[in-house]
């Protein structure tokens, strides 16, 4: 297990490893098709040590990728810039925000895909703005109200992969306790479970509800997510959150694992059109 900046400069390495290696270029010729020595070429393909993004867009050119969605992906791994060299909108954020967390908004924002346990709250993509601030301040206690508004401003930023073109796929299961906690009193949750009325009636979201007649589950161990890439299933990875920090699981048996997991939840949740009648009932006070 990584944090995920080792992580994703691993999934770097290794995927422009790949495409050196598809191109028929051995390391000591691509060092020379760009200007470097052979051990530079080495620490990269390793996750030793890191890549400039300019570095990134040089193997690329020398190993004849042309795919752009790949080529911008790898070029983010690098840094935490996009192609034209702007800073994310998180960035503003940094003195803010722990490391680990702006890593899972920029993973986020770059994903095609995102699978997801819930087990407490609400999902950070589908939260009201006093929802999110009731959890918010629950998780810390006694913290300043301009933190505090900082905090909900971003996570409210983040809800923008839903609406970007294309947004991003979000699939998620609920344990019907996210549904019961009553967080922030019966108006705000009345007006959360609303939004998660809506938000299950949008075609890229699926909600399911896991039921508490589902009995004991696959799931109780935790909540997790799972991260896809629409240019390689190599840069997939597994979020595990914890109190003070965010795991990051890179393996193939834990990417593997994990989607069994998840697809096991599916078959033992709700269907999406029961899930929705599930939701609205609660909110109804049924």
């Amino acid at each position: 297990m990584q944090h995920g900046p080792v992580v994703r400069r691993r999934k770097l390495g290794a995927e422009l490893r790949a495409l050196r290696t598809s191109a028929g270029i051995t390391s000591g010729e691509a060092a020379r098709l760009v200007g470097w020595h052979q051990s530079k070429i080495s620490r990269i393909e390793t996750g030793t040590s890191g890549a400039k993004p300019s570095d990134v867009r040089l193997l690329l050119d020398a190993y004849g990728v042309d795919d752009e969605q790949l080529r911008g992906l790898l070029v983010t791994l690098a840094r935490s810039e996009d192609a034209a060299g702007r800073n994310h909108w998180w960035h503003a954020y940094r003195g803010v925000l722990p490391p680990t967390y702006r890593d899972f908004i920029s993973l986020e924002s770059q994903a095609s895909a995102m699978r997801t346990l819930e087990t407490t709250v609400v999902p950070g993509l589908l939260q009201t703005p006093e929802y999110a601030r009731a959890v918010t301040r629950a998780a810390v206690d006694g913290m300043p109200t301009e933190r505090l508004d900082t905090l909900v401003e971003v996570r409210l930023a983040r809800q923008d992969v839903l609406r970007g073109e294309p947004p991003l796929e979000l699939s998620a299961v609920l344990d019907e306790a996210v549904l019961r906690r009553e967080v922030g009193g019966p108006g705000v949750m009345a007006r959360q479970l609303a939004r998660l009325v809506d938000a299950a009636r949008l075609p890229h979201v699926r909600l399911q509800v896991l039921p508490f007649s589902a009995g004991a589950h696959i799931g109780v161990t935790g909540p997790f997510v799972i991260f896809s890439f629409s240019s390689t299933s190599d840069l997939d990875v597994v979020v595990l959150d914890h109190l003070t920090s965010s795991l990051h699981l890179e393996r193939k048996e834990d990417l593997e694992a994990y989607t069994e997991a998840f697809n096991a939840l599916l078959i033992h949740a709700l269907s999406p059109e029961d899930s929705l009648d599930f939701i609205a009932a609660t909110a109804a006070g049924a």
